[in-house]
């Protein structure tokens, strides 16, 4: 009887619900990236993504990117940043540098804060958290990369043209 409470429950929902996976790769247009690794994260409030040498100059946030698929490292600078309180995978709070990027999800491109975090260390260099998915996705930690699969299939059914 519970579940048929909670599937009584009036939810607001804004838009089109995508489902996603547990894992799943992204783009990121304004920092020239694509098909970046991501862990979806539900426990995480703030998006984080992996980066390094991240230093405040003039006004201006300048950070490296690491190199992806071959590519050179590349280096930002961001006029438009701020510094927020965050809690990291410990539960410790600490101050991170958070900047707003597009993300393209499924084909949809996405404005979307990013704390700016060394996660080398981690599987994943990406993590999407509740603030990026709340109204836009609904998470199935069975499956995995569906929007990439989409991607693909989208590919190879252009170059059959």
């Amino acid at each position: 009887m519970r579940s048929a409470r909670i599937a009584d429950r009036n939810i607001s929902l804004k838009g089109e619900i995508r489902v996603i996976g547990r894992t799943d790769s992204v783009d990121f247009p304004d920092l020239g990236l694509a098909d970046v690794r991501a862990k979806i994260d539900t426990g995480a409030y703030t998006s984080s993504i992996h980066c390094y040498n991240i230093k405040l100059t003039k006004e201006k946030l300048v950070f490296y990117l690491p190199a992806h698929k071959g590519e050179k490292r590349k280096r930002f600078v961001a006029k438009a940043f701020e510094l927020k309180s965050i809690k990291n995978s410990f539960g410790q709070t600490e101050m991170r540098y958070v900047i707003k990027t597009r993300i393209v999800i499924f084909g949809k491109a996405f404005q979307a804060e990013f704390s700016l975090a060394d996660r080398e260390k981690m599987r994943y260099p990406v993590l999407l958290g509740r603030k990026l998915l709340r109204n836009r996705f609904l998470v199935d930690v069975s499956l995995e990369d569906l929007s990439l699969t989409q991607k693909r299939t989208a590919a190879a059914e252009a170059a059959l043209l």
